[in-house]
């Protein structure tokens, strides 16, 4: 594999490669799927009396038999695979695939949310209910599971379920399947034109500045707040007008415990860091099992951005100011996150 290459968050410039697509499928209506109605009530006849062989079924006569909801299910899936063959199905101009991502995606990385995890959401009222918003995360965890699991938690724990669009980095997209599935998944390149015009056009877009400093850093370096750049981030904010929230995520930086760091081995494939941990790569594939650690995501107190002028995005000074703020701000929370936790794993 070539070296990777990253693409700095502040870097203006168009994005030419890493697999952009654009345009959308054939056919972009939805197929709607009639919900199976249930048995009609059974009336009783004049006198008290119940038509024979509905005595049993008169109770719950106003209710739907018991396999109905498995026939909706079978239905809706049919229904969805035939969907999927037929290319009856949208897709936006950066590959985001809603329908697959709400079914298929969410459906596989909720139950390691929710179950292995165990993640506790704190501050989801601080993401709007509408128009755009940038939350701006630690990163951390050797794997890119951080990344997964925030956008787990905005979707099911924000009352109007929005959907997190995060910003990565080339390399994501220069490896088989994983490029597709991220793709589907609705994240694209993090260059300042994408995250703009996403916020833009109302979504909320995730960003972790630390990019590969932050989640390949030694687990000695635990839950200490790598460089954030030169405020890209802060600066696409201004223009877009969007709230900045700051998120802390506590928990992923025990999942794989990174002891050491093969540089040759690296360098060799073609990625900023070859991971040794306690398990890996000692038990070959079982050691790539992350520990079962408990997570606790917190969203702050979002910081506005609307109220400055339009030139203030070139101003260095107050990029400086802003991007310390959020950082100080993410610094302290994990601080206070792990004075309250009171184990690694419960």
């Amino acid at each position: 594999m070539a070296d990777a290459k990253v693409i700095p968050f502040d870097d203006d410039r168009s994005r030419s490669g890493a697999g952009r697509r654009r345009g959308v499928l054939p056919g972009g209506g939805r197929v709607q799927v009639p919900a199976s109605a249930g048995p009609a009530p059974v009336s009783a006849l004049p006198g008290g009396q119940v038509p024979v062989g509905a005595a049993e079924a008169a109770p719950g006569a106003d209710r739907p038999a018991p396999g109905s909801s498995w026939d909706r299910r079978v239905a809706g899936g049919l229904a969805f695979l035939r969907r999927r063959l037929t290319g009856d199905y949208e897709v936006d101009e950066f590959g985001y695939d809603e329908e697959l991502t709400d079914q298929v995606l969410m459906s596989v990385l909720r139950p390691l949310a929710d179950k292995y995890f165990r993640v506790e959401v704190k501050g989801i009222e601080n993401i709007p209910s509408d128009g755009g918003a940038l939350i701006v995360a630690n990163h951390s965890g050797t794997l890119p599971l951080d990344g997964l699991m925030l956008q787990v938690a905005v979707h099911d724990n924000h009352p109007a379920e929005r959907h997190l669009r995060l910003l990565a980095a080339d390399l994501v997209f220069m490896l088989p399947v994983v490029n597709e599935l991220a793709r589907k998944a609705g994240h694209t390149l993090a260059c300042s034109e994408d995250a703009e015009r996403l916020l833009q056009a109302g979504e909320v877009v995730g960003v972790m500045p630390e990019g590969f400093k932050g989640i390949g850093k030694p687990f000695g370096e635990r839950y200490k707040l790598q460089r954030f750049g030169r405020g890209g981030f802060v600066s696409t904010a201004l223009r877009a007008g969007v709230p900045i929230v700051p998120c802390s995520i506590v928990g992923a930086e025990e999942i794989y415990p990174m002891i050491g760091n093969s540089k040759t081995l690296a360098r060799i494939l073609g990625i900023p860091y070859f991971p040794i941990t306690p398990t890996f790569p000692w038990l070959g594939p079982l050691g790539a099992l992350p520990l079962p650690t408990k997570w606790t995501i917190q969203f702050g107190e979002p910081i506005p951005t609307d109220g400055y002028p339009p030139e203030a995005a070139e101003d260095p000074m107050l990029m400086f100011n802003l991007t310390d703020q959020v950082r100080e701000q993410i610094q302290h929370t994990l601080y206070k996150l792990l004075v309250q936790r009171r184990s690694v794993f419960f």
